[in-house]
């Protein structure tokens, strides 16, 4: 009777397990998605003995609601709004036409005038400046607003998916890490892989040298590729479709998220010759000719309303008639190599599409292909650029110099960018460029929106007014998911945005984006309701702002009659303007938009604005064998000063070969060495002089001590010095290094310890030119300066200098 109890006791508990468990099953149906993660079911303990008497509880399995779609985002870099074929531009771009014209074109689609900012908007459905992303993460402050670290509260709509039963996976261009978070020591909250992608393929950073990228897979360096072929736009898309492959094989029902953001076409613009050879001749008409077909094409094509004139070009830009042969002949080949990388990029982008289609997915995947983050880049200046790292040390560069280069631009020997009368061509119909945020030409891109399965309409454009943070709460509404109040505990700052869906259907429905600021480095505006005002503080080939912000002189344009923003209204109705400004400052205060900020060279200096710094206070760094890849912004800061850098090695019985220390790389960089077992130290100035220092006699077998030491001339910024070898204490090797680089060595090639990964600081050896022997480790420490140098080399002297240099 006893033993009865027991049994009947074991029933019964297993019996109200069950019923629980069913209950909580059924409870699934309505689980709550606006906390996230969705919290894992509470069951009792079980109280049976044995598991054959025993009920497993249903499995808490997170699925995406039923019929969610698949979503991708592509991202062109650097393109402005009148350069695709699918926005009336010469650039032929056959994946964009075909998914506008099977779906939707939107030309009233905004972005901040700049990347990180764009990007952090895009992917989190919040203001940049709610992003603390008021500007590129290398040029963050310690203000709210501009901190360069996304806060907790802000979770990225990748992570949103995630926790709602997505894969999720990014590709290419990450620009939204702290330029300072990237490094070994983190943290490592904000990047792509812990910012809700479970993959990620491709460069944290700006820009990236497309023939030698330094890339990361995870968070995880990836060896460099040594094919001589290879270019990362086709790397990225290879990457991209295995894992979409794997994706649908392994969980076919399970919908992704993808983030595919090449590089292109942001400097350097990096193709292969036969896509520019197709190009050959076609800009020979030259800007303003391009400006005027560009028009045509657009009211043709129904983005641009007919009667639209074009707005006037910036004073700076010439006319291309006044130009000289030697002008056109190069500026002509520049715009060659970048509508040969736009159309590259476009192709590589429709493969992608296809592998997505040859899993039966591509009806229900909602595609936006977004045609920049911002507008044409005009920051190669009046003549373009050789090499970009000119730009970012002050040093100007001539047609003369450029036309040497003719036949190699776009090419691995070349880091290229054109000149700035094609980006406001690029920007056509209307007059400004990239990081003016208070003009259209800085702020609006072409979309296309592409999805069978939620979208009938095919071919048409929509005109409502949109901007990037609406497209977050798009996938949402979408994917039939709510906006989520807490994700991994933190409470969140509500989506800004407003979801363009609404739109899909209908071609007439009005505007529900009523208002948006826009504000990059001083420039300015606000729009409401179709009305805009702005100011435009400074233009991106300008070194200099154009005054103080509390004199800047406001435009006011009313968009709904005005599409290329050619009449202003500013002085016919001052109550308007005064009442557009006032909500500037209300718009302002609410997102952490103020103070205004706009320096531009200082903001690349930690320690003038207040952020953090690896380096900080050091005057010494220590580092070991394999550490590869230290971007400028972990690595000590070795320009403008005296310093030594020694190298306990171990030689073997045959020698040594191979770099010791290498920082950059063929643009600009230096390099410790042993060639033939000689010590050897080569300073790189910018691709264009390289100064080399070398020992006579090899180094012995055995233990030694390597040191170079370098006794910079003071007496400003950039200057030369002497450099001189010693092996073991006796000096081996001396000689002149007439001019270094004041500012920066590379966007993106970093220090390696052992080897030169990327591209090569001199053509005395080829990468990796990994070293044979020992390094027990390299020490670099910062010399004092004389008081005369310490004052010229002041934070504030420094920047000024730089300042006046460019501008000169």
């Amino acid at each position: 009777m006893r033993r009865m109890s027991r049994m009947t006791v074991q029933v019964m508990m297993s019996l109200a397990l069950g019923v629980a468990c069913a209950a909580t099953a059924g409870a699934q149906t309505a689980i709550d998605r606006t906390v996230l993660p969705i919290p894992e079911p509470q069951y009792p303990h079980s109280t049976v003995f044995n598991v054959r008497n025993a009920t497993p509880p249903p499995r808490l399995e997170v699925k995406a609601p039923a019929k969610a779609p698949n979503v991708l985002i592509v991202l062109i870099d650097d393109m402005g709004f009148g350069q695709s074929s699918a926005f009336g531009g010469p650039i032929q771009m056959p994946t964009v036409d075909h998914l506008a014209n099977a779906g939707l074109r939107y030309n009233e689609f905004h972005t901040t005038a700049l990347c990180s900012p764009t990007r952090t908007a895009l992917l989190s459905g919040r203001n940049h400046h709610t992003n603390n992303m008021g500007s590129i993460t290398e040029t963050a402050t310690a203000f709210p607003g501009q901190t360069g670290q996304r806060p907790n509260s802000v979770a990225p709509v990748a992570e949103m998916l995630r926790l709602n039963g997505y894969s999720t996976a990014a590709f290419g261009k990450s620009h939204e890490t702290a330029a300072w978070e990237v490094s070994p020591s983190g943290p490592t909250d904000r990047w792509p892989t812990r910012s809700g992608f479970d993959k990620f393929y491709g460069f944290i950073g700006g820009e990236t040298n497309q023939w030698a990228p330094l890339l990361y897979d995870g968070m995880n360096q990836v060896e460099p590729s040594h094919d001589p072929n290879y270019n990362f736009m086709t790397d990225m898309t290879d990457q991209a479709i295995k894992w979409v492959q794997a994706e649908k094989s392994l969980t076919p029902d399970k919908p992704f998220f993808i983030y595919f953001a090449p590089g292109a076409t942001h400097a350097p613009h990096h193709v292969p010759k036969e896509w520019i050879t197709k190009y050959k001749g076609k800009f020979d008409q030259g800007w303003d000719k391009l400006r005027e077909e560009t028009l045509a094409r657009q009211i043709k094509l129904g983005v641009v309303p007919a009667g639209t004139k074009l707005a006037p070009k910036p004073e700076a830009i010439k006319d291309w008639a006044t130009l000289s042969p030697d002008e056109k002949k190069l500026f002509a080949r520049q715009m060659e190599v970048f509508a040969g990388f736009g159309e590259y990029a476009d192709t590589e982008i429709g493969r992608l599409i296809q592998a997505i289609e040859a899993t039966g997915q591509l009806d229900n995947t909602l595609v936006f292909y977004i045609v920049g983050d911002n507008g044409a880049s005009a920051e190669g200046g009046m003549v373009g650029l050789y090499n970009e790292m000119t730009y970012f040390n002050g040093v100007h560069e001539t047609v003369e110099d450029i036309l040497k280069h003719y036949d190699e631009l776009g090419g691995p020997t070349t880091y290229p960018h054109y000149a700035a009368g094609w980006a406001v061509a690029g920007d056509t119909p209307f007059t400004w460029t990239k990081q003016v945020a208070s003009s259209y030409g800085g702020t609006r891109n072409g979309m296309a929106v592409h999805w069978p399965k939620g979208i009938t309409a095919k071919g048409q454009v929509r005109s409502q007014w949109h901007h990037v943070i609406d497209i977050a709460p798009t996938i949402l509404e979408a994917a039939g998911l709510p906006e989520p109040k807490s994700v991994n505990g933190t409470p969140q700052t509500p989506i800004e945005g407003v979801s363009l869906a609404y739109t899909f259907g209908d071609a007439k429905a009005p505007n529900r984006h009523k208002t948006q600021y826009f504000e990059i480095f001083g420039n300015r505006a606000i729009y409401q309701d179709g009305w805009l005002a702005g100011t435009v503080h400074r233009a991106a080939w300008e070194f200099k702002v154009r005054g103080p912000l509390e004199d800047d002189i406001w435009e006011l344009y009313d968009t709904r009659t005005d599409f290329s923003l050619v009449n202003d209204l500013a002085a016919k109705n001052p109550a308007k303007l005064k009442e557009m400004q006032a909500l500037f400052i209300t718009e302002a205060v609410k997102y952490s938009v103020l103070p205004l900020d706009d320096r531009l060279f200082e903001r690349f200096n930690a320690a003038m604005v207040g952020r953090p710094d690896l380096m900080a206070g050091r005057t010494s760094l220590t580092v070991y064998q394999g550490m590869t890849g230290m971007s400028e912004n972990v690595f000590i800061n070795l320009k403008n000063k005296s310093h030594t850098i020694t190298a306990e090695v171990e030689i073997p019985k045959n020698g040594a070969n191979g770099v010791i220390l290498a920082q950059a790389g063929r643009f600009g960089g230096w390099s410790l060495y042993l060639k033939e077992g000689k010590p050897t130290y080569t300073y790189n100035w910018l691709g264009l002089q390289r100064y080399t220092v070398a020992a006579a006699q090899a180094v012995p077998a055995g233990k030694a001590i390597l040191r170079f030491e370098f006794a910079y001339d003071g007496g400003g910024l950039g200057k030369g010095g002497t450099g001189t070898l010693f092996v073991n204490g006796k000096q081996v090797g001396t000689g002149r290094i007439e001019q270094t680089q004041c500012c920066a060595f590379s966007a993106d090639e970093g220090a390696d310890v052992g080897s030169d990964e990327g591209t090569p600081v001199t053509e005395a050896y080829t990468v990796p030119f990994t070293f044979t022997g020992k390094i027990a480790k390299v020490t670099i420490e910062l010399k004092e300066v004389k008081m005369a140098d310490k004052e010229e080399t002041e934070r504030g002297r420094k920047m000024a200098t730089l300042k006046k240099a460019l501008s000169d």
